[in-house]
């Protein structure tokens, strides 16, 4: 007995590029996409399962820089950013000036906008939160940049401030237990909350 070919069809069939790549308006009319999916030159890229020292970090930029933040700014968590036409990228935490911010359909936010962006560094994405995505934000204009990383158990953040003169960041600090800037405003951090037992298992 033959075995139709059919059978061994997928169920779901992976977007096919068009010539030229995608663009960042193709993020809200391709259909079935997996949550978080971002565009990096042209290209589709899609979020793996994240750690647990992942979910905490970008829970706890977001709860700390949101108590912190003065008025007529707002943070964002996994939330598109307009950067061109063949890049929409996902950081994992945004500052914005709230006069970029639209009604409650809005997608994305323009990366001029964005005066601090986080990317939290995961096993998958290693590549693109040292490499791409900062030259991506520094090409954009966003001023402050944070990259935070898993060392040993504990969380260490590498802030970076743009340099206008050569439109690429310079690194500003490296912060182990506790981070202290003045900039983009006044923020004083714990980082040892990140991976405390204390705060129990999410």
């Amino acid at each position: 007995m033959s075995v139709d070919p059919e059978d061994f069809k997928p169920t779901y069939r992976w977007p096919v590029p068009p010539e030229g790549g995608w663009t960042a308006d193709d993020l809200d009319r391709l259909p079935n996409l997996p949550p978080h999916t971002e565009l990096i030159d042209g290209s589709l890229v899609f979020v793996s399962p994240q750690t647990r020292f992942h979910m905490r970090a970008v829970n706890f930029f977001t709860w700390q820089l949101q108590d912190q933040q003065p008025p007529g700014l707002e943070v964002f968590r996994e939330f598109t950013i307009d950067i061109d036409r063949h890049n929409r990228p996902e950081p994992d935490v945004i500052v914005v000036d709230e006069s970029a911010i639209g009604d409650l359909n809005q997608t994305r936010l323009p990366a001029e906008s964005v005066c601090l962006a986080i990317e939290v560094v995961s096993p998958e994405s290693s590549g693109r939160d040292r490499g791409v995505k900062p030259v991506k934000y520094a090409g954009a204009g966003i001023t402050h940049f944070w990259r935070v990383e898993n060392k040993d158990g504990r969380a260490v953040v590498y802030v970076y401030e743009l340099d206008p003169s050569t439109g690429s960041y310079g690194t500003a600090g490296i912060f182990h237990e506790r981070l202290k800037v003045a900039v983009p405003f006044p923020i004083d951090l714990d980082l040892t909350e990140i991976t405390s037992k204390r705060r129990g298992a999410e």
